[in-house]
């Protein structure tokens, strides 16, 4: 496996099929104008292949600001899902995605084809994108690379996605006999996953996709690169006993399962990946029993949890530290938007400790079930124990069905053989919630001996108001009325700050 492949004889053991090329043809002229220069506006789109699904709710023209020439877009078609709650089936809806590259600043134009528009939404909102709208055309800029999401009268499924990234100024050459490249075009391989050995980048260009899975199996220094689309594969990424692993920018489109399974491996870092998923355990990014993984600027729409974070699970085994999702936009169409620590072992006890969350916004969270609600669910089973979380700059827009935070110490004898040993240290800092929907969240110790301790709420916000043990209130309320939240007994050292009360008890 670990034998160097030429780009020649990778392509040909991965029983690659090229139907399309010509990324050059996507540079516009004002960026071709510009190659040498490293601050003048460019653009580069790429050709969906013409097998590749399309959508037809949507015309995308893009160009550099303020008066470059227009493009326009070809669409993809992810697919999404969403739960019958009487009958527990699912309905797959199409959608709308759009991508490209461009240094600057860029101005897009969507036309809304089935008319009718009133009104038109860019999210997340924390970006504060206000379009400018004109009966079924509206306009908007972007002055870097950012992934939104375009709504049209509230619209859920049929939306347009619009993923963009920096030009890459360097990308890697077909010609490396460290790289599996992939031009542009639909690409396929044997059995549907390709093995990626030590030492080498599995590369795909813009305007490549590639219907496999891509697997890391006991191999260190590899990599997935590239702006081109995983599509249809078993999964997208698997990696397995791996280490020093780097995926960034890829597109996962409509995997026959996780976007990304995580297990027993070290120091992966998946930067700005993005996936769209409809199919039953459509999960997101998944890890078990790892160390020292991190997510950064990820776009996730999912129709299972977006990231979902355990130890044991079928062959993996072991304690899961150090895990980091950071800058990412989330999308729940089912179930969490990131959910921790269902999984685990009951004959040898496991631990997930040292988790960062940070710089999230989730965009949508609908999940009738009660156990599995929770924009952010801290949930262990299995005899896990969650320790040393920390919860910073989350801004959670209103969402169709389910809870802001939950906690709960859980044995849910269908997914778990024990109870969970508890929940400890976690503090969550400058959380927002603004909207009407959301359930009362609850926080639920099991029992003494497997309880919730020592979480600090600083900042917390909802509808604008700050949530503080020390607000105005009836003295024999709890903090938690204010907002309809509950904790049970088994729950200690519950607090509610202010940051200036936090402040002042650091500087004490």
């Amino acid at each position: 496996m670990n034998t160097p492949l030429s780009r020649r004889t990778a392509l040909q053991a991965a029983g690659a099929t090229v139907l399309a090329a010509g990324l050059s043809g996507g540079l516009t002229a004002t960026a071709a104008r510009a190659a040498d220069d490293n601050s003048a506006p460019k653009l580069v789109t790429y050709p969906r292949p013409a097998t590749m699904p399309t959508n037809t709710s949507f015309k995308v023209r893009v160009r550099t600001a303020p008066d470059g020439d227009w493009q326009t877009l070809d669409i993809y078609r992810p697919q999404l899902e969403e739960i019958n709650p009487t009958t527990g089936s699912g309905k797959v809806y199409n959608t709308s995605m759009v991508y490209f590259d461009f240094q600057g600043s860029v101005e897009i134009e969507v036309t809304y084809l089935k008319g009718g528009t009133t009104k038109a939404r860019v999210r997340p909102d924390s970006l504060g994108i206000r379009p400018e709208l004109g009966g079924d055309t509206l306009v908007f800029t972007l002055d870097e690379p950012k992934d939104v999401v375009v709504q049209i009268n509230d619209e859920i499924f049929d939306c347009l996605h619009v993923i963009t990234n920096h030009i890459c100024p360097n990308p890697p050459s077909a010609d490396d006999p460290d790289v599996i490249y992939f031009g542009p075009g639909v690409h396929t391989v044997t059995g549907n996953v390709l093995t990626v050995p030590s030492g080498k980048t599995v590369h795909l260009a813009g305007g490549a996709v590639l219907q496999a899975q891509v697997f890391f199996k006991d191999v260190e220094k590899a990599a997935l690169t590239g702006h081109g689309m995983l599509n249809a594969g078993p999964g997208g990424i698997l990696c397995e006993g791996s280490r020093n692993i780097r995926v960034e920018d890829v597109i996962i489109m409509n995997p026959n399962g996780y976007a990304g399974t995580f297990g027993m491996s070290e120091n992966v870092h998946v930067k700005k990946a993005r996936a769209f998923s409809s199919k039953g355990n459509g999960d997101g990014f998944d890890v078990f029993s790892s160390t020292g993984i991190v997510f950064d600027g990820c776009f996730m729409r999912n129709s299972d949890d977006c990231f979902a974070i355990y130890c044991h699970r079928w062959n993996y085994y072991g304690d899961t530290r150090d895990i980091t999702i950071q800058n990412c936009t989330l999308w729940a169409d089912v179930a969490h938007p990131i959910n921790v620590g269902t999984h685990g072992n009951t004959d040898a006890p496991e631990t997930l400790e040292n988790l960062v969350i940070k710089n999230i916004d989730v965009l949508d969270h609908r999940e009738p079930q009660m156990n599995y609600q929770g924009c952010i669910a801290l949930n262990p089973g299995d005899s896990n124990l969650i320790k040393n979380v920390r919860i910073e700059d989350i801004r959670i827009e209103d969402f169709r069905w389910g809870q802001v935070i939950y906690m709960k110490v859980m044995f849910n004898p269908k997914y778990n053989t024990s109870v969970g040993r508890g929940i400890e240290d976690v503090y969550v800092k400058n959380l927002t919630y603004t909207g009407t929907r959301a359930e009362p969240s609850l926080f639920l110790g099991y029992d003494a001996d497997h309880a919730i301790k020592n979480v600090t709420f600083e900042n917390l916000v909802i509808n604008g108001a700050v949530i503080a043990d020390s607000m105005k209130k009836p003295k024999w309320y709890y903090t938690t009325d204010a907002i309809q939240w509950f904790y049970n007994e088994h729950v200690t050292n519950l607090t509610f700050l202010t940051t200036a009360e936090a402040e002042a008890a650091a500087a004490s």
